[in-house]
């Protein structure tokens, strides 16, 4: 009896594998970072991509510093929440140092997953709460008009119009139209003419000035479409990039959470980061 108890003590001492209350800690600590410094970028300027039009004038340079932004703060953000986990998870004096380390570890790589989840429900929220706020009927209403909201403008101005002319419809329509200019085959040649006609009847222009119009404006929405792309393909590549090394720095930083959360030395590929602490001492 007394060697049966011996042996089950241990065991139901030993705390769960993984322990949600430091996750959850952490993946809150580490969403709340992130929103704190995406949102600084977003006021600052830092982005790359918009749908205002004076994005279309933003340099490579903008869009290069835009993506190490993102991923410095993914490393910043899940760094902290994965400490967070690491220091307030439970120590386990019995277990070996690596079996510590380890489990240390897939803490930090839990809030780095429960923050990713959390950080994308936000996103969807965000992303709903913008599509309810827009107009709900699809015959006044195109993609094309966050992007090609410019040339649209430009396409319908004219002189005089009466008070009471919706163009909301022949603006969707072209919008849709106007997506068409960056496909394989360009645009149709009936619907250039058709668009002319349409043009030309809105805003009374001449055939040739309304012709001249149209193919300006599809000249630039090619140009607006293609950055368009560009920029997102560079945004999820950073995206890409920033999640994976979030993970990584997580696992880092809950590691080295749990090392000074037990009073253990960091590791030699940790020591890097402990040099003021050395220099304190050496000056002590």
């Amino acid at each position: 009896m007394t060697n049966l108890d011996s042996v089950a003590a241990p065991l139901d001492a030993e705390p769960r594998y993984l322990r949600w209350t430091p996750v959850i800690a952490g993946a809150l600590a580490a969403t709340a970072l992130s929103l704190i410094l995406v949102t600084f970028a977003a006021a600052v300027g830092l982005g790359v991509s918009s749908a205002a039009p004076t994005w279309r004038d933003a340099s490579v340079a903008l869009w290069i510093l835009s993506g190490i932004f993102l991923i410095l703060q993914a490393v910043l953000s899940f760094g902290f929440g994965g400490y967070i986990a690491g220091r307030l998870r439970s120590a386990q004096s019995a277990a070996p140092t690596d079996e510590v380390e380890t489990r240390d570890g897939l803490h930090g790589l839990a809030v780095w997953a429960l923050a990713v989840v959390l950080g994308g429900m936000l996103a969807g929220l965000v992303g709903a709460s913008a599509v309810n706020r827009s107009t709900p009927s699809s015959a006044t209403t195109s993609a094309a008009e966050p992007l090609l909201s410019y040339e649209l403008d430009r396409l319908y101005r004219a002189a005089r119009r009466a008070p009471n002319a919706d163009v909301r419809p022949d603006r969707a329509e072209a919008g849709r139209i106007l997506l068409t200019a960056s496909s394989h085959d360009g645009m149709n040649a009936d619907d250039r003419t058709y668009l002319i006609q349409q043009v030309a009847a809105s805003t009374g222009l001449a055939a040739p000035d309304a012709e001249r119009r149209v193919d300006n404006v599809i000249a630039n929405s090619k140009t607006a479409i293609a950055r368009s792309r560009r920029s997102t393909i560079i945004l999820a590549f950073s995206l890409a990039t920033a999640l994976l090394l979030g993970s990584v720095a997580a696992w880092a930083a809950a590691c080295a959470g749990g090392r000074h959360r037990d009073g253990a030395p960091l590791p030699d590929w940790m020591v890097q980061s402990n040099k003021l602490e050395r220099r304190r001492v050496v000056v002590q």
